[in-house]
């Protein structure tokens, strides 16, 4: 018997030994695998069939004479005065995030992308902080656009133009850097023909304002310099005197698009409502004008292919717009101002409005008249090494009856500044012409140098006067020409995109 206990012993310790000697099945590891169906940067999220792409930038700059990414000084302040103590230069540093998300289904792809920036200007924000901004935020699904995305009015390449200011510096056309909240729905033709219908939120990008000039006191225009000047869409692109505020509708865009390897083509349509308040603001009992209906349409392509060189494009747009003006005068270049532009220099002062309409007290809303044309040419020295040259014109008119409600509240003193003694229009153009290379010694790093001449063509003649001391380094009662300004700056840039 011991004998036997023995023996069973043994064979038990032997038999647990050989048992952990056997391999044991591991639990399956989910590596990440490479999504090849959307283009470079995008892998499977673990466990799922959805693509992800993460990606970014870091962008610094600094614009010499003007303001941040090759803003001129045309919106008053010590920039716009020429003043002394103005910043002779401003810097910039923004970060930039964004995800994005494709997933096959039986509708077609569902994609959803979010972007923020992080922003930090010198002399705007205190010593350690700056601002976050949303710039897009959209779901595309089955045709229909959902959320924060580039207007439908813009032609495909709106936000890869050759300068350093995609959309600030561009002074010229339809831009929305950081992307309009609309519903819209895309059709595919094939043979890369596609249309889109959309509804589109018009404030703060789209929304120039009206004014009513019979109005007076606190309730004056803007004069050319000082008076209520308001962060660009931290309101509804109010400001002293613009009787809008608000949405009504939303505007309605529509475009059709043709994308080839040789280039793009893309013309698009806009209708946008116009509306201003009660002629007296605090009575609703005072009657108001009728809201009427603007619009603007736009014509622009795009050429990939051209003897030129490798690499080589030209990109050209022109736009028109009835009562919808920033259609033409896009982005947010004139938001210091708030549709104000004003500038010293050439032995006198130049100043305009950009602005949807005008009217008086009892009349109805005198549309504006805006057009513009743009062009953006490239060229590859060689693959690291490119310069571009670019041009635009844009003007804006009132027309006779729009001219005499204006020149009628400047010359009574109706402005917030001064009075003018003027006669002519209030016609306001801006020429704008440049030049930037660019040097990308290795991948996704560009460092970047910018030269831009811009005239300020207005068609008032007479005097402005002014009645406090709005315009930095001159008393009241100062006295300025008005005449055509000339602004010459420069900017440049690093950017590390990942």
């Amino acid at each position: 018997m011991p004998v036997l206990l023995g023996t069973a012993a043994a064979c038990a310790t032997l038999g647990s030994a050989v048992a952990a000697d056997l391999p044991v099945k591991a639990k399956p590891v989910e590596y990440v695998r490479i999504c090849t169906a959307y283009g470079a940067g995008f892998y499977f999220i673990p466990g799922t069939d959805t693509c992800l792409r993460i990606g970014g930038a870091i962008r610094i700059g600094a614009t010499f004479n003007g303001n941040p990414w090759g803003v001129p000084y045309f919106q008053g302040g010590t920039g716009g005065a020429n003043a002394y103590n103005r910043s002779y230069y401003t810097t910039r540093e923004r970060a930039y995030l964004f995800l994005d998300t494709r997933t096959q289904t039986d509708y077609g792809v569902l994609r959803t992308y979010a972007s923020v920036l992080f922003d930090f200007s010198q002399g705007r924000e205190n010593i350690s902080g700056g601002y976050t901004e949303n710039d897009f935020l959209f779901i595309q699904f089955a045709g229909f656009t959902f959320g924060k995305a580039v207007s439908e009015f813009d032609p495909q390449w709106a936000l890869t133009k050759p300068i350093i200011g995609t959309s600030t510096g561009a002074l010229s056309g339809s831009h929305n850097d950081t992307g309009l909240p609309q519903l819209a729905y895309t059709a595919e033709f094939g043979n890369g023909v596609s249309g889109t219908i959309s509804l589109e939120d018009a404030q703060p990008y789209r929304s120039a304002g009206t004014v009513n000039t019979s109005l007076g006191g606190s309730s004056a225009l803007l004069g050319p310099f000082g008076g209520a000047t308001i962060g660009y869409g931290t309101t509804a692109n109010t400001f002293q005197g613009n009787a809008q505020g608000g949405d009504h509708v939303p505007d309605i865009v529509g475009n059709l698009r043709l994308d080839q390897g040789w280039g793009t083509l893309h013309v698009g349509a806009a209708a946008h409502e116009v509306h201003g308040t009660y002629y007296t603001p605090t009575d609703s009992d005072s009657s108001h004008p009728s809201s009427t209906w603007g619009y603007a349409v736009i014509g622009a392509f795009e050429l990939k292919q051209l003897p030129t060189g490798s690499g080589d494009s030209l990109k050209v747009q022109a736009s028109y717009g009835n009562g919808a003006a920033k259609y033409v005068f896009g982005g947010t270049w004139d938001s210091a101002g708030a549709g104000r532009l004003a500038k010293l220099g050439n032995g006198g002062m130049g100043f305009g409005y950009v602005l949807d309409g005008v009217y008086g007290t009892g009349t109805s809303i005198e549309k504006s008249d805006a057009w513009q044309a743009a062009a953006f040419y490239e060229h590859y020295w060689t693959p690291q090494w490119r310069t571009s040259l670019f041009a635009s014109y844009s003007r804006i008119s009132y027309g006779s009856t729009g001219d005499a409600l204006l020149l009628a509240a400047a010359n009574a003193g109706r402005l917030s500044t001064g009075f003018t003694t003027a006669s002519g229009s209030f016609d306001l153009a801006l020429a704008e012409i440049g030049t930037r290379t660019a040097w990308t010694p290795v991948k996704d790093l560009t460092l970047a140098a910018e030269f831009t001449y811009v005239r300020l063509n207005q068609h008032l003649t007479g005097t402005f006067t002014t009645t406090g001391t709005a315009i930095p380094g001159y008393p009241a009662g100062s006295t300025f020409q008005l005449k055509d300004q000339d602004l010459y700056q420069g900017a440049v840039e690093i950017r590390r995109n990942f």
